[in-house]
């Protein structure tokens, strides 16, 4: 299991990791979303605020580079779950000219009575290399995968973006991950 020791406070929120649990503090309630990532996947220190957790997912035979795994949550607010999915879809390229819209897949189950939607798309990874500065990756052969996890502390956004083969590769850990989380 990857252990780290993270607090980030953020508005009304404190955010802790201890290992592979989060405790969202919120107007005097303590709640903690749990969950069990792979010991293959390396947790990282976050360079922002807003990443609660981060992980790289080593690469496989034939991919440049790993994938990453981060785990956002902005004390109850980020958007509508339906606003997220538009927003990561958009970060994806076609590389036959279509919309992103028309590969896109979603996926809406329940775990422990948590509301999860996972979304996975294919294509050209295009998103802003930093929020606002216009400059963008240009990532053939990508995929992006990622979750929104509704509690009563609000959502909790998982986002996994890397080379395809790599992102298939783990693909059975991050739904093992999502099957695993709990939020006492």
């Amino acid at each position: 299991m990857n252990i780290a020791n993270v607090t980030r406070p953020m508005r009304d929120c404190q955010l802790i990791l201890l290992g592979c649990v989060v405790f969202a503090t919120a107007l005097g309630a303590q709640a903690s979303l749990r969950f069990d990532a792979p010991p293959e996947w390396i947790s990282e220190e976050s360079g922002s605020p807003m990443r609660v957790a981060q992980f790289t997912l080593p690469k496989v035979a034939g991919d440049a580079e790993d994938a990453e795994l981060v785990l956002f949550y902005f004390g109850g607010e980020g958007g509508t779950v339906e606003s997220n999915l538009e927003r990561w879809t958009n970060q994806m390229l076609q590389p036959d000219g279509r919309q992103s819209t028309e590969v896109a897949t979603t996926t809406s189950f329940e775990i422990a009575q948590l509301p999860i939607t996972v979304l996975d798309v294919p294509g050209i990874f295009s998103a802003e290399v930093r929020p606002g500065s216009g400059m963008r990756y240009h990532k053939p052969g990508f995929r992006l995968k990622a979750a929104v996890i509704e509690t009563l502390a609000g959502p909790y956004f998982f986002k996994l973006t890397g080379p395809e083969q790599t992102v298939l590769h783990w693909d059975a850990a991050f739904t093992s991950l999502l099957e695993s989380i709990q939020f006492q």
